[in-house]
């Protein structure tokens, strides 16, 4: 099992964009919440009209490509990554579509910024990718400024336990749980956030999926090394299409569980 907030399995597994979009291709087709994960989260954010916004590990920008419309135009925005790569696919994806926004690949763990930089900084489903967590949090800390706001987006516990159940069943390996949420994740990430922040709340958003579509659930399983286990070996595979394609026939879809959540910080 990879050890999450290893720098080299970091950069091995967001060196492009192609893995992150896999998995996220597969919540925003099968999602069952009443409105887009993303919306929901933006609707929590309260920012003053001429904000400067920091987002830490932004991937292929899906936040900020989803809330375009929402965007002030007087913000200005800075994306980054550990990732060269998804620096430069941001770069690309915006560069002619929202005029305030900037990218450029850095480390998390020594931001170069000046102090009191930001009024608000994102880093959703990232934090448990950083090796030193608590150094970043000094950083975030140090570049926000005085009565500014962090949003820091993360899974629980049991978040696709039904996926991982079956992993182990048709791999014959036990499920590690050594997983990103042990890490950082909704049940220990106030009192890790707390260690640098005056006020944190946490909100979580009810939503699952229900899979009716095999490829999708492949694609995402082969995004990663954390399914790996399912697909390693054509029987393995095999068995998890039947176990799948059983679900869906019987009973219309392959459900599965999802813990999401938030954490507001200031």
């Amino acid at each position: 099992m990879p050890r999450f907030n290893d720098t080299t399995f970091v950069r091995t597994q967001y060196a492009a964009n192609a893995n992150l979009d896999a998995r996220i291709a597969l919540h925003q087709k099968f999602s069952t919440a009443s409105e887009h994960f993303h919306d929901w989260l933006f609707k929590h954010v309260e920012l003053p009209n001429n904000a400067r916004v920091l987002e830490i590990g932004c991937g292929s920008g899906a936040l900020w490509e989803h809330v375009r419309e929402k965007i002030p135009t007087t913000w200005e925005i800075t994306l980054t990554d550990l990732s060269f790569g998804m620096a430069e696919t941001v770069n690309v994806k915006f560069q002619s579509r929202i005029s305030n926004l900037q990218s450029l690949q850095c480390d998390a763990q020594q931001l170069p910024f000046p102090s009191q930089s930001f009024d608000g900084i994102f880093a959703n489903h990232m934090l448990y990718h950083i090796p030193d967590l608590h150094r970043a949090l000094a950083e975030i800390r140090r570049v926000l400024k005085r009565g500014g706001t962090f949003y820091a987006a993360t899974n629980g516990i049991g978040h696709m336990r039904e996926l991982n159940e079956l992993t182990a069943q048709v791999s014959g390996i036990p499920f590690s749980d050594a997983t990103p949420e042990q890490l950082f994740g909704l049940e220990n990430g106030a009192a890790i956030l707390e260690k640098h922040f005056e006020h944190v709340t946490r909100d979580v958003q009810e939503n699952n999926l229900r899979v009716t579509e095999i490829e999708p659930l492949l694609a995402y399983v082969n995004s990663g090394l954390l399914y790996q286990a399912a697909t390693e070996t054509k029987k393995a595979e095999q068995a998890f299409r039947q176990r799948v394609q059983h679900e869906m026939d019987t009973r219309g879809a392959f459900e599965i569980t999802k813990a999401v959540g938030m954490f507001i910080a200031s």
